[in-house]
């Protein structure tokens, strides 16, 4: 369902909310994150998966000072990571609302998932005992290694998540080095320089855990690699000001650029990496970047569509040629928690001004 809504594009003046785990713990029940709604109602035929649980670990360790409601989220994330982990580190991805897993363990972008919330509570989450547990996953899960770059590139970012709270860490330095090298070097052509012919979803996760890499392990020529990826994706995501995020159906290098449904991963995978780019560099381009992704929730992007639902704290699915997707399942409201996370970012940007 969609609804065509047009809203003032956010001025200089603007406020960013706090992210709302409310919708966040609609969607959770004893057992885990339910992966759909529809519009903000759970749909629990489609049971729950590992990629969702994972990314709901990892805002609930980003928050500072967690309230009792974000507490108990993240500890019923880390037992449903814990129960989808077998003993080489492999992970279940779907488990029925019955409680019976449809798939056998294995290393798709749901084991980098993994690895990446794993590696953010046990580097970031204020409770001991949970630091400790999601440790003991992590370095189970990080003796393994995926073909897939983006699975690897998930798995890095959590790696890069242990490494600045232990610099000593070696399974998550050797997990980091390797994603780099799987990853691989961006073409050098300068209308195309990425390492793949396609362009999916996620990109910029890619490009940020090349930056983590060089960044961490000492690799100023990664470092520079990572940083050129990320700024053509953002150049070519940018239209007028505002962010125009790849759609679902990707690019592919030589055809014609779709423009729709954008998603609300694209947005916040920008967020993420523009935001350690600008913690990194410090450079101006990146605090506004973040400002950009910010804005796209609130209005400014290509239909003038406010792309959250402020009742229920929900993000919405997707923004279609007709307005926004109205459902609010679990990867569009983690998208929005973890992106509105970064409003500090946006205030460095409003004080120090555009350079």
């Amino acid at each position: 369902m969609t609804v065509r809504a047009t809203v003032p594009a956010p001025t200089a003046g603007w406020t960013v909310p706090a992210p709302s785990f409310a919708h966040l713990a609609r969607l959770t029940d004893d057992t885990g994150l339910f992966e759909h709604a529809r519009h903000a109602t759970v749909r629990r035929e489609h049971g729950y998966c590992t990629d969702d649980v994972a990314r709901g670990l990892v805002v609930a360790s980003r928050e500072p000072d967690p309230s009792a409601e974000v507490m108990r989220l993240a500890e019923r994330y880390l037992a449903f990571l814990a129960h989808a982990q077998n003993a080489h580190g492999a992970f279940h991805n779907r488990l029925g609302f019955n409680r019976t897993w449809t798939d056998q363990p294995g290393l798709g972008d749901w084991w980098g998932r993994a690895l990446w919330g794993l590696g953010t509570a046990a580097a970031r989450y204020p409770v001991p005992w949970i630091r400790q547990e999601a440790l003991l996953a992590f370095t189970r899960g990080a003796s393994r290694r995926a073909v897939a770059p983006r699975a690897m590139a998930f798995a890095a970012l959590g790696a890069a998540e242990l490494l600045r709270a232990d610099p000593g860490n070696e399974p998550a330095a050797a997990l980091l080095a390797d994603a780099a090298t799987t990853i691989g070097p961006p073409d050098p052509d300068p209308r195309w320089p990425w390492p793949q012919q396609q362009l999916t979803y996620a990109n910029a996760a890619l490009a940020e855990a090349v930056i983590v890499a060089g960044d961490l392990l000492d690799n100023p020529p990664a470092l520079a690699a990572g940083l050129r990826m990320l700024k053509w994706l953002l150049d070519i995501q940018t239209s007028d000001g505002h962010l125009s995020v790849l759609p679902s159906a990707g690019w592919q290098r030589d055809t014609p650029r779709l423009r729709h449904d954008q998603q609300p991963i694209e947005v916040a995978a920008l967020a993420d990496a523009c935001a350690t780019a600008a913690t990194i560099t410090g450079g101006q381009i990146w605090y506004a970047a973040v400002r950009q992704s910010i804005a796209w929730f609130l209005g400014d992007n290509d239909g003038g569509q406010v792309m959250w639902d402020p009742a229920t704290g929900g993000g919405y699915d997707g923004l279609t040629p007709h307005g926004p997707n109205l459902n609010q399942g679990a990867e569009s409201t983690l998208a929005l928690i973890s992106t509105l996370q970064h409003r500090a970012t946006v205030t460095v940007f409003n004080n120090e001004g555009p350079k």
